[in-house]
């Protein structure tokens, strides 16, 4: 009884979206004011856990807005000038085939943003790119939501995997194996559906020889000691790749041809991707910027029903190390050297502001709503019930929907690496009643996590801010939202086996 109750706010947001087709800014707040009611009814929800809850999920909500309206800033910026259709040109001059083209921007370059930032940035960045090549805006943004989940886990990094490593005590080293083989599998799946919704079928022998490609690479680099950069270099050598299998005429030869606007759209985003690769990877560099950081110290609350959560700080906020710091970097960077571009000249910083304004809003509230809900949600046991619900439904066959449990906390939070947190020890526990390996159900958990972010309303809402598909996130999970489950299900079904 306890999770079906838990399941009407989620219920609810689902319907608002994919039925009645509302943007995230609706559909979270319809699903905030319900999960209010069924937790106060239900759960135990009191002041203490209500104030301590929301509290927590304004520094996760400040986390996100931190990136998603730096984000549409420098893509305003840079779409001003022309920069977006010129580097959507100079990737055609390398992979001239349009179909092919689109392929690997929705899957493998989506892949590499989320391996340095990630948070609806992958989607934000590739999804206006897919459209000047003539893609349908919906299409554009569900099959970059799709192409970049397999690095998630991996991405950023690797701390997703990383953390839950961490909450369920078993080393990196141990977990890492499965999975990064459950990953690969995701890589090929995602690639194949990008593939599909793109309506470009002649080209699957090609998607399967570079998904497994990228899945090899990928697990090679991990098992030799180079996890945090492991989704970074096999996204990487996926776009070349990519460029070497795409089909070209006889006589093909690339043109060179440069000009103002993709000079300033390579430099602004460029610059990013170069500022967030060396912040990342120079250890010492990162430890010492991670140490500029801001929480707030939350007090112990218990909930009706018995919930306890630990006092202790909130989400914590690191200045330098932040996303969104080197979004900012790279704007104010971007202002100064498009000035010194021959045909570029000053950016309308006011018409950008505006503009920034007019599409991050309903993003913003969206992702308030939602994240407030997932803190309610967290704070008196609502999550852990649908968890808990699950396994007990379905026991010995509970492996094949431990990835469905994992987007469901990828769904609720926004985050691979909040619904590690909520789900890691419960998937460690159902592991021991049921008699499996607890390394094949984090594995399977962490990469359900990661599908999730194809259905994310937080992250569907920073993805479509750049698009026309702004307060239509609703449109886009329709056809996620399915596709999700399925990918998730192929993967239980090969975590079951693996297990038995």
């Amino acid at each position: 009884m306890a999770a079906i109750l838990a399941t009407i706010p989620i219920l609810l947001v689902l319907i608002t979206m994919t039925v009645f087709r509302k943007g995230s800014a609706l559909a979270g707040l319809v699903g905030w004011l319900s999960g209010l009611a069924v937790a106060a009814l239900f759960f135990g929800l009191n002041w203490r856990v209500l104030w301590i809850s929301q509290g927590k999920g304004l520094l996760l909500t400040l986390n996100v807005l931190m990136i998603l309206w730096p984000a549409l800033m420098l893509y305003t910026l840079v779409d001003q000038v022309g920069g977006i259709h010129a580097i959507a040109g100079a990737l055609h001059e390398l992979i001239p085939d349009k179909g092919w083209l689109a392929i690997i921007q929705a899957w493998m370059l989506t892949a590499m943003i989320e391996s340095l930032a990630g948070f609806g940035m992958p989607i934000a960045i590739v999804a206006p790119m897919m459209m000047a090549l003539g893609v349908p805006p919906v299409i554009a943004v569900a099959t970059s939501a799709i192409g970049h989940t397999w690095t998630v886990s991996l991405g950023g990094m690797a701390m997703p995997f990383r953390i839950l490593s961490d909450i369920v005590g078993i080393p990196t080293g141990e977990l890492f194996p499965i999975s990064s083989l459950l990953l690969g599998l995701t890589a090929i799946l995602s690639g194949l559906a990008v593939m599909l919704l793109l309506n470009e079928r002649k080209y699957w022998w090609r998607v399967l020889l570079l998904g497994v490609s990228v899945a090899v690479v990928q697990y090679v680099a991990g098992s030799i000691g180079l996890l945090s950069i492991c989704a970074f270099l096999a996204a990487l050598s996926g776009i070349i790749l990519g460029v070497v299998l795409c089909p070209r005429v006889k006589g093909w030869k690339p043109t060179r041809t440069s000009s103002p606007a993709l000079s300033a759209g390579l430099f602004a985003y460029g610059f990013l991707i170069f500022l967030i690769f060396i912040v990342s990877v120079i250890k010492p560099l990162n430890v010492f910027l991670s140490e500029f950081a801001f929480t707030l110290q939350f007090p112990e609350s218990v909930s009706g029903g018995g919930v306890v959560m630990a006092a202790g700080p909130g989400y914590v906020l690191r200045y330098f190390t932040h996303s969104g710091a080197m979004l900012f970097t790279s704007i104010l960077v971007s202002i100064l050297v498009f000035r010194f571009i021959p045909g570029v000249g000053k950016p309308n910083i006011f018409q950008a502001l505006k503009l920034t304004l007019r599409g991050a809003l309903p993003a913003s509230l969206g992702t308030l709503f939602m994240i407030g809900l997932s803190t309610i949600m967290e704070h008196t046991g609502m999550t852990v019930a649908l968890a808990r619900g699950l396994s007990s439904v379905v026991g010995g066959m509970y492996p094949i929907f431990t990835p469905v449990v994992g987007m469901i906390g990828s769904f609720a939070t926004g985050s691979n690496t909040n619904s590690n947190v909520l789900f890691g020890l419960l998937q460690k526990e159902v592991a021991q009643l049921i008699g499996v390996s607890p390394i094949i159900l984090l594995a399977a958990q962490t990469t359900g996590g990661a599908l999730g972010s194809m259905i994310a309303p937080a992250k569907l809402a920073v993805g479509t801010s750049t698009t026309a598909m702004k307060g239509r996130e609703g449109e886009v999970l329709r056809i996620t939202l399915p596709i999700g489950i399925a990918l998730a299900l192929i993967i239980g079904l090969v975590a079951w086996l693996i297990g038995k």
